[in-house]
């Protein structure tokens, strides 16, 4: 199983988000290329050193999101993913390319040398705070074994946060799920609805009994709750993480060892 070979276990995987500052061109911007790259790699030996099992890249500061990713988005974090590989070597680590820039995502991940990506809209369509986002399945595996990338896993979204889905309100997530699976997905991501926001374990339980692909947990899982989830084949931990639960604040480093002890204990 290529999940098992990427992180050497198949239960409680502990992924950490690594939120770059807002990049060149983006609303937000105000740091040079180097101060950003060098924040991503403080947050990444943080990460390393608590004992995570790997790491996901994302530019989560680049408000307000856009479809149109431009050429400089994709330099720009392929520096920064480069770097992060190159503090943790030996460490699993990924990539998401806001928004839904799934096949940009493929492309850094295979020039800084990533092992998967985060991607959005992969089946089915949904309307999301940035508009309409139709499934992408079909081009974006077809890109990856253009570009030699099919070792990238692709690691995708189901039912995503931050989303109406009153567009397939009757489409189950299990359904959703076995779709994605149909459609050569390397594992589905259940989350909350918005970014921070616990995912219902009911839906862990129900979407990892009809699919035979890893499912990951991609909101709200915290010190209190990890129990709920300890099941899913990964966790992807950015919020709690930070001062106060907050995405947009650093890295707690304290936070981080507190958590990864409990996990160690958990998996015991």
């Amino acid at each position: 199983m290529k999940f098992l070979d990427l992180f050497g276990r198949l239960k409680s995987v502990i992924i950490g988000m690594i939120h770059i500052k807002a990049l060149p061109g983006s609303p937000r911007s105000s740091l040079k290329m180097s101060q950003i790259v060098e924040e991503a790699c403080r947050v990444a030996a943080v990460y390393r050193d608590a004992g995570v099992d790997g790491v996901i890249v994302e530019n989560m500061h680049d408000i307000p999101y856009t479809f149109t990713v431009g050429p400089e988005v994709c330099a720009c974090m392929t520096a920064v993913c480069a770097s992060v590989r190159s503090v943790c070597p030996s460490l699993p680590v990924g990539v998401q390319i806001l928004s839904a820039a799934n096949q940009q995502a493929l492309a850094v991940a295979l020039a800084s040398g990533l092992d998967f990506i985060r991607a959005e809209g992969f089946v089915f369509s949904h309307v999301a705070d940035e508009g309409l986002l139709n499934g992408c399945a079909g081009d974006l595996l077809r890109y990856r074994r253009q570009i030699g990338a099919e070792h990238v896993q692709i690691f995708t979204d189901i039912k995503k946060k931050h989303s109406s889905h009153a567009l397939t309100s009757d489409v189950t997530i299990e359904e959703t799920a076995r779709a994605a699976e149909f459609f050569l997905s390397d594992g589905v991501i259940v989350t909350g609805t918005t970014t921070g926001q616990q995912a219902d374990p009911r839906e862990l339980r129900d979407v990892s009994q009809s699919v035979k692909i890893p499912v990951l947990i991609g909101s709200g899982v915290t010190y209190d709750n990890v129990e709920c989830y300890i099941d899913a084949n990964a966790v992807i931990i950015g919020s709690h993480f930070k001062f106060g639960g907050h995405w947009a604040n650093e890295v707690d480093p304290q936070q981080v060892k507190r958590f990864m002890g409990k996990i160690r204990g958990l998996r015991k």
